[in-house]
């Protein structure tokens, strides 16, 4: 049995992915951006999940998230599947990167890391000048941001080799983020997430893969640069003043 955190987990990809993990006999911990929210998933906390609660658009709120984590026991995995979507205005870069970022360096290492991409991310600017990792205005659209947590996901497998760090294009399916005219599958959707966090699989042992529906894929050549993960990495360190230790 794992024990697996979903971030976000209160409808859509999250909400499939714990239902699958409960089902499968592993300990899950849901989270919810608010109280109320936290009742969409009551449930799953009536069938054991742990619930937890953090706005990931507030960067205070975020590091207490980690904090109320990290009195529930060690992790086996992480899926980072909280996202704010197109349209979002200035909540994309907190939501989509920073609040990854910090619950990466403020929890203490999990044997898995999972975060949510998109094929939008090939899409994204590979540059940080400019940006406003606060989110007050709007610095980064939503591929930017994909291309950002990419390169995070993959900076993390270079420097933590003890850890399986990787990122997943969940396909456009049709969540509330992706709206009803979506065209891919939504039961696909959680599927390789979920793999990636508890499989013994060979393939679902690796690090550093770019995932869509469990085929390897290459990403953006700008999330595999070494000089730009130390940057993004930096910039965030400094933002948050959270380090990657």
């Amino acid at each position: 049995m794992a024990r697996v955190f979903i971030t976000g987990s209160t409808d859509g990809l999250g909400r499939n992915a714990a239902l699958e993990l409960l089902a499968a006999g592993h300990d899950v911990i849901v989270h919810a951006r608010s109280h109320e929210r936290l009742q969409a998933v009551a449930d799953l906390r009536e069938r054991g999940a742990s619930g937890v609660v953090g706005d990931l658009s507030d960067l205070t709120a975020t590091r207490e998230l980690a904090e109320q984590v990290g009195t529930l026991g060690p992790l086996d995995a992480v899926i980072h599947n909280a996202g704010a979507g197109v349209g979002s205005g200035g909540i994309l870069l907190p939501v989509n990167v920073v609040a990854p970022y910090v619950l990466t360096a403020a929890l203490d290492r999990p044997g898995r890391l999972i975060y949510l991409s998109s094929g939008m991310h090939y899409d994204g600017s590979a540059r940080l000048d400019g940006l406003d990792w606060s989110g007050t205005t709007a610095t980064a659209n939503y591929s930017d941001t994909k291309l950002l947590v990419t390169t995070l996901c993959m900076a993390i497998a270079h420097r933590w080799p003890d850890v399986l760090s990787n990122a997943v294009d969940p396909g456009w399916v049709p969540t509330r983020m992706g709206g009803p005219n979506a065209t891919d599958n939504l039961d696909l959707g959680h599927a390789t997430q979920t793999w990636l966090a508890v499989s013994t699989d060979p393939e679902a042992l690796t690090s550093g893969g770019y995932w869509h529906h469990r085929q390897q894929q290459d990403p953006h050549p700008a999330t595999r640069d070494p000089a730009f993960q130390g940057k993004l990495l930096e910039a965030l360190a400094k933002h948050t003043g959270v380090p990657l230790l």
